[in-house]
């Protein structure tokens, strides 16, 4: 059973819609317009997939996520082009769909509900959209899927990205390491806005922990934990304007 909350009637009904074409084994035990609303429907008729607007007439939709920690049925969330709210989301490895719906998103975004879940590392990743929404567009937590285990890490722990192929090495603070099968490419564009910039074809760096610059041998960073980090030279202009910014920010 699905439960859709939107305060658009036409996204509702697309929805429904679609879930009756695509999946008429899912039905819609009732449509809601309001965190109030969505409270009373998903209590009442203990979805398997709740379908969730991120912004509401009364407030974000995490807050009825919040209300009915800890939850037993998977959230696929409904968002516009908000860029923020689908960072959020997206650094949360949560799944969303796009207004206008798109079947093909539908379907996928279904089929991915249906598979085995585990309701402790999606508890996890509610965790780190909640601080994500929090944080006045700066983005705090991000979630890493390593080959055994989902990480829930502070994006201020994370000193630098190299990419690898398709794989993405995060150092942290402490020395930690974790391997990530994404490309560093998806991580540039999630976490931009939240202090992390791009400084060669290959490396993406936290400025808080940009120690040195030099100039020679091309152009490099001395980070704070000792690593040395190449800089592009059509990337060198832009650079050194992040760190400027961020002195004096």
């Amino acid at each position: 059973m699905a439960i859709i909350v939107d305060d658009e009637p036409a996204v509702r009904n697309t929805i429904s819609a679609l879930l009756r074409e695509n999946f008429p084994d899912i039905t819609v035990g009732a449509m809601a317009g309001s965190i109030g609303e969505g409270y009373e429907a998903v209590t009442e008729h203990n979805p398997d997939i709740l379908f969730l607007d991120i912004e509401l007439p009364d407030g974000l939709g995490f807050e009825l996520l919040k209300k009915l920690s800890p939850v037993h049925f998977r959230t696929i969330f409904i968002t516009g082009h908000q860029e923020y709210a689908l960072d959020a989301i997206k650094v949360s490895a949560l799944d969303y769909i796009l207004k206008p719906i798109d079947s093909d998103e539908l379907i996928a975004a279904i089929n991915k509900a249906r598979t085995i879940i585990n309701h402790e590392e999606e508890q996890l990743k509610l965790i780190a959209l909640g601080e994500n929404l929090q944080g006045k567009k700066i983005l705090k937590r991000i979630i890493l899927r390593t080959a055994d285990a989902l990480q829930l890490i502070s994006v201020g722990d994370i000193i630098r990205a190299e990419a690898d192929s398709n794989y993405t090495h995060f150092y942290l603070t402490g020395g930690k390491h974790i391997i990530v099968s994404r490309t560093i490419k998806e991580y540039e564009a999630m976490l931009s806005g939240s202090g992390m910039i791009r400084v060669h074809q290959s490396h993406v760096v936290n400025l808080i922990y940009i120690d040195k610059f030099f100039r020679h041998d091309g152009g490099y960073l001395l980070l704070k934990d000792g690593s040395t980090v190449p800089v592009s030279p059509n990337l060198k202009q832009k650079v050194l304007q992040a760190i400027s910014d961020h002195l004096y920010e």
